[in-house]
């Protein structure tokens, strides 16, 4: 594990925020009188940020407010979510201890998101899970964000990783495009928010949960090196 370099993406892959989430956007519609809408329906809208979101969620209630509304949606949403930001969001189970093994041996682990990067440090803190990652890197971190490769790069620089021996794992085909455009292999996780199946997105490997972990990234590590390259 030498030089290994972990980047996660954050929410649906080591955190599940959804319920966080999801109860954010509700308070953005019943700032403009619209009644709740149900978490499974806005859920797999979670991975592309707040202000989709709420235009899943405007379109549910079959309401089309103008875009002065929306922008004052969307600072409601934040504003109720960086005070309740860890309400009810959760580590995915087993993955604290992922974490804690893989900071132990050695390796160099950063966060990769496009939740902007106070509220993830924000998250990160309130979960007592800031202290595993060398790096967090969110969307406003850098001048570009994911799915750009130079989002990833850039995680795994400041986090002093391996460019050479580094892996994406993440829950989107957002996560899988921009481990792609960098040319690193990249491990799906199947319990995310993507209303396409990770499976169908052909990652490198694929994990039910973090009990898989070491297998599949072992799986990973030795189909690179039949190929003559790392990971």
């Amino acid at each position: 594990m030498n030089n290994l370099t972990l980047i996660f993406d954050l929410d649906g892959t080591i955190v599940d925020t959804a319920p966080d989430l999801v109860a954010a956007t509700n308070h953005a519609l019943a700032t403009v009188d619209l009644k709740p809408v149900e978490g499974d329906l806005i859920r797999p809208y979670v991975s592309l940020g707040a202000a989709a979101m709420i235009d899943r969620a405007l379109e549910i209630s079959d309401a089309a407010p103008g875009d002065d509304i929306r922008v004052n949606m969307l600072k409601d949403f934040l504003n109720f979510y960086g005070d309740n930001i860890a309400q009810l969001s959760s580590p995915y189970e087993g993955v604290l201890e992922t974490l804690e093994k893989y900071k132990r041996i050695g390796a160099r682990l950063g966060v990769c998101t496009n939740k902007r990067e106070a509220l993830a440090r924000k998250l990160l803190k309130a979960l007592d899970m800031d202290q595993h990652f060398d790096a967090v890197a969110g969307s406003d971190t850098l001048p570009v964000r994911k799915p750009d490769p130079g989002h990833l790069i850039a995680t795994i620089i400041i986090a002093k990783g391996n460019l050479d021996r580094a892996i994406m794992i993440g829950d989107s085909k957002t996560d899988i495009d921009t481990a792609r455009a960098a040319g690193m292999p990249f491990m799906g996780v199947s319990f995310g928010y993507t209303d396409v199946p990770m499976a169908a997105l052909k990652p490198d490997g694929l994990i039910d949960s973090y009990g898989e972990f070491d297998a599949t990234l072992n799986a990973i590590g030795e189909a690179r090196k039949a190929t003559g390259a790392d990971y």
